[in-house]
């Protein structure tokens, strides 16, 4: 049984915090175990495919501007606003690894995010060179909270009935 604050009650006694699991990776994170290398390695192909498959689609896209014969000011227009919102999504991919992105700020990107979907791809893949994405502020997380539920049900040392008082 757990709660909403990530603590799992044991029969024994109290509860204890448990690691949050990550997509892909659920709590394998933990002790690199069950398969842990192997998911990393389907990770970072997985997203390498999807980011080169991407920008194959977009060449096709570019190719049709061409065709169409739009002028060179729209092509230029088109590959610096996917280049700039790549870019930008990279950056926020890559911070959102390291700590909680902001839920306003995420909803208020969601375009921008949408349109540089590559720069995504690609900080998920280089980052799952690294570590499974999002294990590092998982990790302190989870150690933050062992840290704290450790303090919190140590045990004090002796009987503070039987104190000595000076006098």
């Amino acid at each position: 049984m757990s709660d909403e604050t990530g603590t799992q009650a044991t029969p024994a006694g109290p509860t204890t915090p448990r690691p949050e699991p990550l997509r892909l990776f659920g709590t394998t994170w933990v002790h690199h175990d069950n398969g842990y290398t192997p998911r990393r390695i389907a990770a970072s192909l997985g997203s390498l495919t999807a980011a080169a498959v991407s920008c194959l689609v977009l060449r096709f896209a570019y190719q049709g501007l061409q065709i169409a014969d739009t002028g060179s000011f729209v092509n230029v227009l088109v590959v610096a606003m996917f280049a700039i919102c790549s870019a930008l999504a990279f950056r926020h991919t890559w911070d959102g690894f390291g700590a909680r992105p902001d839920p306003d700020r995420q909803a208020s990107l969601r375009g921008l995010l949408a349109v540089g979907f590559v720069g995504s791809l690609l900080a998920y893949f280089f980052r799952s060179l690294i570590e499974a994405p999002g294990e590092k502020r998982a990790r302190e997380e989870y150690e933050a909270a062992l840290a704290h539920h450790q303090k919190r049900t140590s045990r004090r040392t002796g009987n503070p009935s039987k104190k000595r008082r000076r006098g």
